[in-house]
């Protein structure tokens, strides 16, 4: 019998009065997998990211980390069982250092770490996501392209078996961008899994080993880039039909 996969999501439904915003979605992410979760606006993709994550909780369907349910359970539940996170709109602590941000996540995250060897660990994430020599510096002092990095850094000091990325590339300029796409190679070549809502082409074809698409809260296509990417309905989807 095969092990479970990282994550399985199944028959995931999640509705906001009347709307129903994630419609029966289901997909599986495997150890060391990158997925990109792709739509147009609105689709869901971020409702599916925030139940995933503990933010929402879903009103029908299963999560599941290796096997054990983990929908409903509080977000720091699931970040110390090892997801991890980064947001669409930034959140930083903003009145601590970009030290102090690494620090919250490296001490109430799975491995609670503590005193020099967390700070020299901080450290070495900062760098990593491209902040050396930025520990003391105000979070209210980054651009946001640096916030975003602090975000991730913070995300990594959990040492998450799985990321959650939602459009962390957006808004790069292209030298970022390829920066940015080589980053996220590093993390899988450390075993981290990454379920990635993204809008970049670019990214998706390099990093992505297969891609789940949604469309009005239900899951339309699911395969490699090339695949759904190629598929009418997905290019339905987000152009609208050629006679429109």
């Amino acid at each position: 019998m095969s092990a479970p996969a990282l994550l399985q999501v199944s028959g995931l439904t999640r509705r906001f009065g009347g709307l129903v915003a994630v419609d029966g979605v289901e997909f599986a992410v495997k150890d060391g997998e990158i997925l990109g979760l792709l739509g147009p606006n609105g689709s869901g993709k971020t409702t599916v990211l925030n139940m995933i994550s503990g933010a929402l909780a879903p009103n029908a369907g299963t999560i599941a980390l290796r096997g054990a349910a983990i929908h409903g359970l509080a977000p720091h539940r699931i970040a110390r069982l090892g997801v991890a996170r980064t947001f669409q709109l930034v959140r930083v602590l903003a009145s601590l250092s970009c030290r102090e941000n690494v620090l919250a996540g490296l001490a109430f995250g799975t491995r609670h770490l503590w005193g020099n060897a967390a700070a020299r660990e901080a450290e070495d994430i900062l760098a990593r996501v491209g902040l050396a020599g930025r520990a003391d510096t105000m979070t209210t002092e980054l651009t946001y392209i640096d916030q975003k990095r602090l975000e991730l850094a913070r995300a990594l000091a959990l040492k998450p078996q799985l990321l959650l990325l939602d459009e962390w590339l957006a808004g790069l300029n292209p030298t970022e961008l390829l920066q940015g796409i080589d980053l996220i190679h590093s993390l899988r070549s450390e075993g981290i899994a990454i379920l990635m809502v993204e809008h970049v082409m670019d990214a998706i074809r390099s990093l992505c080993d297969r891609c789940v698409v949604m469309n009005a809260g239900r899951k339309i296509a699911d395969g490699t880039p090339a695949a759904v990417l190629a598929d009418p309905e997905v290019v339905r989807a987000y152009l609208g039909d050629a006679d429109a």
